[in-house]
């Protein structure tokens, strides 16, 4: 379908929504109350669950479903296969980090990550609207039971290659990452993140043309040119995080909130600075340090979050900023400091009245 109004109503009206708008699942960033503002002006909920466990899920699903009867998605990351450690590297960047804050334990590296087989039999027994993953697929098990339970999955995909490897793996909607998006990069091979950088003006139509399935545009959308720009590129509708990030309902870090206000797009900055994944965030001093010639290499996700862990701990309780894990996608300076019903709902009128024109 050619007409851009026509392909979001279809997929607004298979998830049940009232515009063409889903909430990204940002890991640490998507409370409860965030989902519940959207979802009650009809834009699709979202839980990142990377950090939860299955209790944590549940509880999530029922704070949410007891304010509100919309579809939300939940999120997870495909593992990666273990990190190889390299004991006095680990030291260097320990030495490294000490500079910006505690001093880090030496066994900060031993850091255990939530078990995704228990995440995913969480998600089988919650059962949101959708499952979405990222840096990689789910295992065709997985696959097989979401499907008869009649949960749909939308993968993302950073590349045309990840696209049709996830429509063949048998995902119903690619969500397209741009290389503009804030947090991590969803790349299925870590190594290459920073080398198949795409933004999304290229990527969504590219893909859109490898698949058969709907095409979902995330990456540096944060108003209404966003969204109907998306949509005429063909995509079915459009993600929305950074934007929705200074919204009292986000109960982000105040520092936080505030910085994203002034972060232009050349502002941020791609590096593995803070989990060993490749992430987006805004280029604060400790960024941009991380970066120089004369910084250690960071170690492995996810061995370098262990190791930043007291350094982020202490920014929060001092409120600098400059220290923080601060995701932004390159739109930052778009988000408004307003509720997250009236910013969803501003943008898609500001959307409406330029495909309109």
């Amino acid at each position: 379908m050619n007409d851009p109004r026509g392909r979001a109503a279809v997929f607004c009206n298979r998830f049940g929504l009232k515009m063409p708008i889903l909430l990204a699942p940002m890991a640490g960033a998507c409370p409860p109350s965030l989902s519940i503002a959207v979802m009650r002006t009809g834009v699709m909920g979202a839980c990142g669950a990377l950090l939860m466990n299955p209790k944590d899920i549940q509880s999530w699903v029922d704070e949410v479903r007891a304010e509100t009867d919309g579809p939300f998605q939940i999120n997870l990351w495909i593992p990666d296969p273990p990190p190889v450690r390299e004991r006095e590297h680990e030291t260097r960047v320990r030495e490294f980090l000490s500079r910006w804050g505690p001093p880090v334990p030496a066994d900060a590296g031993e850091i255990a990550l939530q078990d995704f087989d228990e995440q995913c039999r969480a998600l089988l027994q919650v059962a949101p609207t959708a499952v979405s993953s990222i840096m990689g697929l789910y295992p065709p098990s997985f696959v097989s039971e979401f499907k008869q339970r009649g949960i749909t999955w939308f993968a993302t995909a950073t590349t045309v290659t990840e696209a049709s490897q996830a429509e063949a793996a048998g995902a119903d909607v690619i969500i397209a990452q741009g290389m503009e998006a804030g947090g991590h990069r969803g790349a299925f091979d870590a190594s290459k993140a920073e080398q198949q950088l795409v933004g999304l003006v290229a990527l969504v139509p590219a893909i859109v043309d490898a698949v058969n399935i709907p095409v979902v545009a995330a990456g540096g959308i944060g108003d209404g040119r966003g969204v109907a720009a998306a949509l005429m590129l063909g995509a079915s509708a459009a993600v929305i995080g950074t934007a929705f990030l200074r919204c009292p309902e986000a109960k982000l870090h105040t520092a936080w909130a505030d910085a994203l206000a002034q972060t232009s797009p050349e502002q941020t900055v791609l590096s593995r600075a803070f989990s060993g994944r490749s992430g987006r965030s805004i280029a604060t001093d400790y960024a941009k340090a991380a970066l120089g010639p004369d910084a250690p290499a960071p170690a492995p996700y996810p061995v370098q979050r262990g190791l930043t862990n007291a350094m982020r701990l202490d920014a929060q309780k001092t409120a600098d900023v400059q220290r923080m894990q601060a995701w932004a996608g390159q739109s930052a300076r778009l988000a408004r400091k307003e509720s997250a019903s009236v910013v969803a709902e501003r943008v898609w009128n500001e959307a409406e009245k330029l495909l309109q024109s």
